[in-house]
């Protein structure tokens, strides 16, 4: 996990509001980092369920509940870290 994933989980929970459904340009405007890097982003985020599609034909996105449980702190990064050596 790096710190733009953990932006992106954390502007997709919105503690102020409740959770939110975000297009890669609204996360990006929202934050300290570029479209490209928030759509790179997402996509391993994805890959690893920690995010889903809201709507895949408009690219709208929101927590999964695996992001959650690892907002919460109850996914450990190792838990991440196995995925990776069985996608491979």
């Amino acid at each position: 996990m790096t710190p733009v994933d953990r932006d992106i989980l954390e502007q997709l929970k919105n503690d102020d509001c409740g959770e939110l459904v975000l297009t890669p340009r609204v996360i990006s405007a929202n934050l300290d980092w570029g479209r490209q890097t928030v759509r790179d982003h997402l996509m391993v985020l994805r890959q690893h369920n920690l995010v889903e599609y809201h709507d895949e034909d408009a690219a709208l996105y929101r927590l999964s509940d695996r992001g959650r449980a690892w907002l919460r702190g109850d996914l450990p990064n190792e838990d991440l870290e196995d995925d990776e050596e069985t996608d491979g």
